[in-house]
């Protein structure tokens, strides 16, 4: 193996030097000679090396001023120091930049002789060299320790067998020994493999006489560190050198100690830019020199690395975690197909053999649909995300983080709710429940459950932290079951002691009871516009529960359904699924629910700024409705791009997009949900929808509820 790494050069720790406008001087060229950008206007330079000579004589090539170059040596005499000279570039000798001044960009530099009183010079950039460190981090790996040499000012790798270093990697610099260099790692290289090496010829390289660079690792400043404004060591973890400096105070002598105690060479930088500083410190203070002290481990990998290019085939279902709910078992022997929600496996449909022939997808969907509006059905719903939420502060909480009222939900009783981000768009919407005054059951999206928890933590912890009001995930707690259809009553009826009399136990109510002899929690919910119950027990028990509804469902024709179906109920009631039907554009408005935004609640919330402007209030927004094909059978595709005027020359102005779209078995009709400009006023409207095959398929702007508009089966 040939390790041709390169090296890092290493900032100098001064005072302000993580202010905007601080650069390596080696960026500073990069910046110029790469991608012809000159990031500023006047250029302090702080070296203690010829090296980055070269930013400066970048710099004033580009017809930029060169402020001054501050060389911690007394005396630099290298060819680019005599090049700089001969520009007429101020040299200031024996001196650093001991702070950079300036609050959002760096406005000027303060400079000083080493330990001498400094003065003040204006600059809007202020770059850094230190010198160079060979990258040993790859080499590390191979579990040795790496050499200090101090003609390098720097750590080289101590290579183990079959390893080679060319170049920088292990302090070889200079252009032409580079090539050298390389050539001859090569060639050792492919020996070692019975290899011969072709014959490389090297191109002629001008040999640069260069000043032996000095040791700087701290600019020594007027005042004490620990006074002096932030000399930052590690810009990635903010360690800085009083926070060193601390550490050898509180008795950290091992290098690997100070690095826990700051965070020094912690991040993914793993102190490429800061640790030979930070070390340099740790040793100073010590009173140790730096090979004494010793560097750090540095740990896999070099720079981030995704997945995909690490795990190997055999990997498999270890690659992305699956998640299975308490009922999976049962799933798999009743012939389910999945589908992965949120990491989740959920049923997706049943298909049955009939006459010795499996159902497609399309047959099986249409037969769990008619079964459950014409019977009983009963889904998996466990996935579903759920937050308990409890505090003297709750209800407060649940105010501002919805857009609806939540004051005077009474226990016992459920209201949905939709979710906004501060930009006034949903993000997600669910049911919360009142379990009590100070308590509350959160349900969220599959995939959204994560994302739910993460917004209520970040807003309690950042924005309202005088709120006493705490969260836990219990999704995997509780195992949902949803029993949904004309006959649920009668079914749930016979394995519940809770009363289910219409009257007793209305649409949006929740009960405490038992169901097949298991504590439960019953709620009176529906996402397909049917009687439904969701029946929540202790994941643990779930699998019993589902058993005895089979049981007592069989007289019923108790039918198991899937996600798939699952959708096509909804879209048939015009009910949204976050994430599908909007796409973080889309405001409560905008889907024809303002009926689930309080206004006038007395205090702010989450988007209710957003939802004000005049951008969010204009009528020709994209806006859910509904589309029905002219052609019954035609089932359009989500995503589909609608146009009013198929007509007009391509491009077409496009004034939406499909966001669901089913066949509908109990009304024999394709139907879809869409967004539309202006579409809550184009009700009877045609839209038209140009297909890649060159069809172009028509569809009347419809209301989005398809089925029992007046809600009388959800009431039954």
């Amino acid at each position: 193996m040939v390790l041709a790494t390169g090296a890092h050069e290493r900032p100098l720790v001064y005072g302000n030097n993580d202010v905007p406008g601080n650069l390596l001087a080696g960026a500073v060229s990069t910046y110029i000679r790469r991608y012809g950008v000159v990031p500023g206007k006047k250029l302090v330079l702080s070296i203690s090396n010829d090296h980055a000579y070269r930013a400066a004589l970048d710099w004033a090539e580009s017809g930029r001023e060169v402020v001054a170059i501050a060389d911690a040596r007394a005396n630099p005499t290298g060819e680019l120091v005599e090049q700089a000279r001969a520009k007429s570039i101020r040299i200031i000798t024996g001196s650093a930049v001991i702070e950079a001044k300036g609050d959002n960009r760096v406005s000027g530099a303060r400079v000083a002789k080493i330990d001498a009183e400094g003065f003040r010079i204006v600059g809007d950039v202020t770059a850094s060299s230190g010198g160079y460190s060979p990258v040993i981090h790859l080499a590390s790996h191979t579990g040795s320790r790496p050499t200090w040499r101090d003609d390098l000012l720097g750590f080289v790798p101590n290579l183990v067998k079959g390893v080679v270093a060319a170049g920088g990697a292990h302090g070889v610099y200079a252009t032409a020994e580079v090539l050298a260099d390389g050539v001859a790692a090569g060639a050792h290289a492919a020996e070692e493999v019975d290899c011969k090496a072709a014959e490389v010829r090297l191109p002629q390289v001008a040999a640069r006489d260069d000043g032996e660079a000095c040791a700087l690792y701290q600019v020594p400043h007027e005042k004490p560190t620990l006074r002096a404004p932030k000399q930052f060591v590690d810009l990635q973890n903010d360690v800085t050198a009083a926070g060193i400096e601390l550490a050898t105070r509180e008795g950290f002598e091992s290098i690997e100690h100070v690095k826990r105690y700051t965070a020094m060479g912690f991040g993914t930088d793993q102190g490429k830019l800061g640790n030979i500083n930070g070390m340099a410190i740790a040793a100073r203070c010590l009173g140790r020199t730096i090979p004494e002290v010793g560097t750090t481990v540095f740990r896999p990998n070099y720079t981030p690395v995704t997945f995909g290019a690490i795990v190997g085939r055999h990997c498999r279902e270890l690659f992305d975690p699956e998640r299975y709910t308490a009922l999976h078992q049962w799933h798999v022997e009743n012939g389910a197909e999945f589908e992965d929600v949120g990491q989740w496996k959920r049923p997706w449909y049943y298909p049955r053999s009939v006459n010795g022939k499996v159902e497609t997808m399309h047959e099986a969907v249409a037969r769990e649909c008619l079964a459950v509006r014409q019977r009983v059905g009963i889904l998996d719903a466990s996935t579903l995300g759920k937050i308990d939420i409890q505090g003297p502060d709750a209800r407060e909480f649940l105010g501002r983080v919805y857009t609806n009222k939540w004051a005077k939900l009474a226990a016992g009783r459920v209201r949905y709710g939709l979710m906004c981000k501060d930009d006034g768009m949903l993000m997600d919407d669910g049911t919360t429940s009142c379990l009590g005054d100070n308590h509350f059951l959160m349900t969220t999206t599959t995939g959204g459950a994560a994302g739910v928890m993460e917004w209520l933590e970040l807003w309690h912890q950042t924005e309202w932290p005088e709120l006493e009001v705490y969260f836990t995930s219990v999704t995997d707690h509780w195992a949902t079951m949803t029993v949904t259809g004309p006959d649920a009553r009668k079914l749930l009826s016979e394995v519940t002691d809770i009363n289910l009399d219409k009257d007793q136990f209305k649409f949006m109510d929740w009960r405490e009871g038992k169901v097949a002899g298991v504590p439960a929690r019953v709620f009176r919910i529906s996402f397909t516009g049917e009687l439904a119950y969701e029946i929540n027990v202790q994941a643990n028990y779930a699998m019993h529960v589902w058993k005895m509804l089979f049981q007592h469902g069989e007289k019923y024709h108790l039918t198991p359904y899937g996600t798939e179906t699952m959708h096509v109920l909804r879209a048939e009631k015009g009910l949204i699924i976050a994430g599908q039907d909007t796409d973080g554009s889309v405001t409560p408005e905008d889907l024809g629910m303002q009926w689930a935004v309080g206004y006038d609640k007395p205090f702010s919330w989450i988007g209710k700024r957003a939802l004000t402007r005049p951008d969010t209030k204009r009528s020709d927004r994209k806006q859910l409705v509904g589309l029905k094909p002219k052609d019954p059978k035609v089932v359009l595709e989500e995503g589909a791009q609608i146009v009013f005027d198929p007509s007009h020359a391509i491009p077409m102005p496009m004034v939406g997009h499909v966001t669901s779209s089913y066949y509908s078995a109990i009304l024999g009709h394709g139907i879809a949900l869409a967004v539309v400009k202006g579409g809550h006023h184009k009700m009877g409207e045609t839209v038209y929808l140009p297909m890649a095959d060159g069809q172009v398929h028509e569809a009347k702007i419809v209301s989005n509820v398809f089925y029992d508009s007046e809600g009388e089966r959800l009431h039954a």
